[in-house]
């Protein structure tokens, strides 16, 4: 009777499994079709400007914004399922200083890398000598 009822449960639990899954296919926006996996490399230069390469199987979309700390997004690039690579460079000269964020999201997952913009102050000498 145990063997009967566990089998039991277990039919109905891959039942509503199954369903879940059919379920979520059939609504668009809840979920891509596939998350595909990525890599990328953001780096920036001495010119103020920010390199963004990012590549990626084909089947599925990846979506890349560069986003201010308020939310506001300032750039933002799709990435179709059938597209592997991407390379951009971003001028960052005209964005105040502060913290900024890169995402990268496939749907399913984000990854997120923060970016400091700082002004360097000049300095004077520590130490004037003047000869009169």
């Amino acid at each position: 009777m145990k063997t009967l009822i566990k089998s039991f449960a277990l039919a109905l639990s891959l039942g509503v499994i199954t369903s879940a899954a059919s379920f979520a296919n059939t609504n668009p926006g809840t979920r891509p079709a596939k998350a595909v996996s990525y890599k990328t490399g953001i780096y920036s230069t001495p010119y103020g400007q920010l390199n963004i390469a990012l590549d990626k199987e084909t089947g599925g979309a990846v979506d890349v914004r560069l986003k201010a700390a308020s939310g506001k997004v300032l750039y933002t690039q799709h990435l179709g399922k059938n597209e592997r690579n991407f390379r951009v460079r971003l001028n960052l000269n005209e964005l105040a200083d502060g913290i900024y964020q890169v995402e990268v999201s496939n749907g399913l997952e984000t990854t997120t890398q923060n970016v400091t913009i700082s002004t360097q102050q000049p300095q004077s000498p520590g130490r004037v000598i003047s000869i009169n």
